[in-house]
């Protein structure tokens, strides 16, 4: 009997629309929030922010990117000015100005670790770059995955793959100074 009512009781709210709807409400009203909207410059400045704050790093879980600028990297609390390489025991410089600089000879280091590494995460600057099919076929070759990428966001996959626990290295080039955030006077 109980059951009953129950069930008439949810097949009324049914029939209301209080409980099952047909029509779609969106569970978030916000501007912000919605698919067509683009972040601008006018926006809040939190989505522009680069850096990342560990709560409490794993015993033995590898070095983590905690911010980069146009000048550097800062790693684990280490500043390292100008393009680094980031090698599962050791930050090193790396001695390649632009994307263009990345070579077949540059690129050495990373093969010749032991133990060998999974992964390369290489940062190009600012934007996403092209590199020379020639590297990418060798590191194929030495068995090593490859992926390029804009520096921001090569420091997040190498962050999140080395929280996986994964053997994974970084080529990293630092951004140029960012104008997207200046105002002009008129």
């Amino acid at each position: 009997m109980a059951a009953a009512i129950c069930a008439r009781l949810l097949l009324q709210r049914s029939t209301q629309g209080s409980l099952f709807s047909s029509r779609a409400v969106p569970a978030f009203s916000s501007p912000f929030l919605s698919r067509g909207h683009r972040l601008g410059p006018s926006d809040d400045e939190m989505y522009q922010r680069t850096t990342v704050s560990v709560m409490q790093k794993e015993p033995d879980s590898g070095v983590m990117i905690n911010s980069y600028s146009s000048r550097g990297f800062n790693i684990d609390g280490n500043k390292v000015f100008g393009p680094c390489a980031v090698l599962p025991p050791a930050i090193l410089q790396w001695n390649v100005g632009s994307y263009k600089d990345i070579t077949e000879e540059s690129v050495s280091l990373f093969h010749m670790l032991e133990p060998r590494i999974e992964i390369l995460v290489l940062g190009t600057g600012a934007r996403l770059e092209r590199i020379n099919p020639s590297v990418l076929a060798l590191l194929k070759k030495k068995g090593i995955a490859v992926e390029v990428q804009d520096t921001p966001n090569a420091c997040a996959t190498f962050n999140f793959l080395t929280s996986e626990r994964r053997i994974a290295a970084a080529g990293l080039i630092p951004p140029p100074i960012s104008t997207a955030l200046d105002v002009t006077k008129e």
